[in-house]
């Protein structure tokens, strides 16, 4: 009976494991398309206007057309360009960073827990303490620190691991809390330069002595306009990226917290009188 258990559980951690996976590749795939693609799908040919028109009435045939990466590019300018090309860079760095740190075999590694309880089912609690004492996962800090505590008893034990658990997932909110830091960064930026092109179009309307040319007000507008769009585009990915990361460190923490008190159970009697 215990086999077909331990056989049940593997095959639990096998699924969730392999779902983890194929989340974290969406999200990835996800976060990709949309810092590196988005701009071409949503314009992928800007015209450019012709300020004068031959007198003739003849036009340009020689394609006066522009890629959309030179219109982003020029709207942006230099200092909106290098800005979110930064906020993006770093986005895809923590977002990776994060993907390779919030995984069922990083918080809770299987063999490790296996190796755990079976040196408790041979009543070997001074190996069962090195081992968890000298891992670093979530799991292993967690039980490392209610075996130092079981001489004190089962209550004490399980608030040890408790606080354990806290700080282990603050640590872990914390490295996600820079995604949800993006996310509110890049459309505040975006609202910046839309704030920024709007000034610069209105500055040339006042500093004009006649109707100024719609080319020059292009310039300003441009800018106004795509920020806002690049803003949007690299705040949407963050946000859902820091939602779902936050849920599967949500489930994974309960999955930890459900799997030590399971193996510290066997020491409910520690400490009773």
């Amino acid at each position: 009976m215990r086999q077909g258990c331990d056989s049940e559980r593997c095959g639990r951690v096998r699924w969730a494991e392999a779902a983890s996976r194929i989340g974290y590749a969406v999200m990835v795939m996800v976060a990709l398309i949309a810092l590196v693609s988005a701009p071409v799908v949503l314009m992928p040919n800007v015209a450019i206007a012709q300020d004068d028109v031959m007198a003739d009435g003849d036009t340009d045939d020689s394609g006066g057309g522009e890629s959309a990466l030179m219109y982003y590019a020029k709207a942006l300018g230099l200092v909106f360009g290098p800005a979110f090309l930064l906020l993006s860079f770093l986005f895809v760095s923590i977002l990776v960073m994060c993907l390779l740190q919030v995984r069922r075999a990083v918080v809770m590694p299987e063999a490790l827990r296996s190796e755990f309880e079976a040196r408790l089912d041979a009543k070997e609690y001074q190996q069962a303490y090195e081992l968890v004492k000298e891992d670093d996962s979530y799991f292993g800090r967690v039980m490392a620190a209610g075996m130092a505590k079981i001489q004190s008893g089962y209550p004490v034990a399980v608030e040890s691991m408790r606080d354990a658990a806290g700080e282990q997932v603050m640590a872990l909110e914390h490295k996600i809390s820079y995604i949800s830091l993006v996310g509110a960064i890049a459309p505040m930026l975006g609202l910046l330069g839309t704030v920024s092109g709007m000034v610069g179009s209105f500055q040339v309307i006042a500093q004009s002595a006649t109707a100024p040319k719609p080319s020059e007000l292009a310039t300003g507008i441009s800018q106004a306009l795509v920020t806002t769009l690049i803003g949007i585009a690299l705040a949407i990915p963050a946000i859902a990226a820091f939602s779902l990361l936050k849920n599967w460190l949500q489930t994974l923490s309960t999955d930890v917290d459900t799997e030590s008190l399971r193996l510290m159970g066997r020491f409910q009697s520690v400490g009773k009188k």
